[in-house]
């Protein structure tokens, strides 16, 4: 029997978006997918992909699943992990919307990760750059009925336990759990691996697994979620812009001491 690693990745969109192509449709409540920039791995879950990866070469049983649930899945995307090393690749599609419950998304992962089976080891990134919950991972940890370890910046696989050395701002703490476990990961735990030539070429001839709700079956209807949107918008920003000028530096540093003052903002 393999030692399964479970990766939870997310397509989302690309961070460095600029953001004058950053459209918010406020009637749907959805963002509206940028035109000539595709979207991108999480970063943080690329992070998880390297974990994942380096286990994988200090044990020769061991097997990495990659994982992510949502909707209007980029292949050349959506195939970077398999690229990187990973053996396979499973894709949850949502019905025709997009899900920002966290609380859905970890009940959808959950099950699918229930189908896969006999998984030793959860692996996700500490969080998506979309939404920023942080919350998925602890939900699939708490559906699932086993130990989480938050923010490793490395992991080692005992016989039956894992350590991991979890970051904390005073430094870390080295966490033992039993397995199975899930744990999340920051960028502490290494660069992601460039895929190879090799790689690239490996991962054209797999084909993702597509599973749909029947096929782990669960049925997402209204009552199902835990969270409500009721706005979402692009903040606006007002901003304005008084040059203050004096006769030499010093004339200048004191007439802007001056407003300041009498903005009341020193």
């Amino acid at each position: 029997m393999s030692f399964k690693i479970v990766v939870c990745v997310k397509q989302v969109m690309d961070p460095d978006t600029p953001s004058s192509a950053f459209i918010v449709d406020e009637t749907a409540k959805r963002v509206v997918p940028s035109q000539g920039i595709p979207p991108v791995v999480n970063g943080f879950c690329e992070n998880a992909v390297e974990a994942a990866l380096k286990i994988k070469e200090s044990r020769s049983d061991a097997e990495v699943i990659v994982l992510s649930f949502g909707s209007g899945f980029v292949m050349d995307v959506m195939k970077k992990p398999l690229s990187m090393g990973a053996d396979k690749m499973i894709l949850v599609e949502t019905p025709d919307k997009d899900i920002s419950d966290p609380f859905q998304t970890a009940t959808v992962l959950s099950e699918a990760i229930k189908k896969i089976g006999d998984s030793n080891i959860i692996i996700c990134g500490q969080q998506a750059s979309d939404w920023d919950h942080a919350q998925v991972p602890l939900g699939i940890s708490e559906l699932l009925k086993m130990s989480c370890i938050t923010g490793a910046k490395k992991i080692e696989v005992q016989e039956n336990t894992v350590v991991a050395h979890s970051s904390n701002p005073d430094g870390y703490k080295v966490v033992e759990a039993p397995l199975p476990t899930l744990i999340t990961v920051n960028s502490e735990i290494g660069e992601p691996r460039y895929p190879t030539l090799r790689g690239i070429m490996q991962a054209s001839r797999k084909s993702p697994e597509l599973w749909s709700f029947d096929d782990i079956g669960i049925n997402l209807d209204s009552s199902f979620s835990s969270m409500t949107l009721t706005e979402l918008y692009v903040p606006v920003s007002d901003q304005n812009c008084e040059i203050v000028e004096g006769e030499s530096d010093e004339d200048s540093g004191r007439l802007l001491a001056l407003k300041l003052r009498e903005e009341k903002i020193i």
